[in-house]
């Protein structure tokens, strides 16, 4: 099993190759910089590696959500990767993606992801690992407000790991929080954690064709197109 998964939906860019439960993972934080580098680093991944597209299995992309731009150009580069050798494609979800890196970090398996939507919101997942190394989405992914983060969040026991830009930005949600939150040493989503994700999605057989493949904005795509510009 081969798969190449990629990442540009925040700040950071990131590639990663799983060739049969080999990793090799590249990662840049270089804002505004991602439709110069993401091609280059696929490039430098797959040489490191051995491969050329053709042997790969599938593409797995960095579906959001994150900056408008950003996802778009994650699923853009993936289809057009995957549509010039003939693969599958795999949208896995940003948010998810930083709560497995929480797990390979720190082992933490509740989690509660939020990324800095900008425009004074953030986007939240809170998720919980099973056995089967798979993450139970424990609240819908939304955008929503800072205040309504631990209102809108299910934690009233036990330890949760937080991740993401989003705690960054508003550093009050965990020194206000009465509940146990523990930093999960992640800040960004990266695609070396997409992989395990991925590899599980493929199994499950969640793979489709090219012209299937769909982001995941959760704000309002139209809203998104005139205010980019700003982010």
């Amino acid at each position: 099993m081969r798969i190449l998964a990629i990442d540009t939906s925040t700040e950071t860019c990131s590639v990663a190759i799983w060739d049969q439960g080999a990793v090799l993972a590249l990662s840049e934080l270089s804002p505004h910089m991602h439709t110069q580098r993401i091609l280059p680093m696929v490039q430098q991944a797959l040489a490191a590696s051995s491969l050329t597209l053709n042997q790969l299995d599938v593409i797995a992309f960095g579906r959001g959500p994150g900056s408008f731009t950003g996802v778009r150009v994650s699923i853009s580069i993936a289809q057009g990767l995957a549509l010039g050798a003939d693969l599958m494609m795999l949208g896995i979800s940003t948010l998810q993606t930083m709560a497995q890196g929480a797990w390979r970090i720190s082992r933490a398996t509740r989690v509660l992801s939020a990324i800095d939507a900008k425009m004074g919101e953030v986007y939240l997942g809170q998720f919980e690992r099973q056995k089967d190394g798979s993450w139970h989405e424990s609240i819908k992914e939304q955008v929503l407000a800072p205040t309504q983060v631990l209102e809108n969040a299910s934690v009233r026991d036990g330890v949760w790991y937080y991740v993401g830009t989003g705690w960054q930005k508003y550093p009050h949600l965990v020194i206000g929080s009465e509940w146990s939150l523990l930093n999960g040493n992640v800040l960004f989503p990266q695609a070396e954690d997409m992989l395990p994700l991925a590899l599980l999605a493929w199994q499950q057989g969640k793979a489709v064709a090219v012209e299937d493949a769909q982001p995941t904005y959760l704000r309002n795509e139209v809203i998104w197109k005139k205010l980019s510009s700003r982010i």
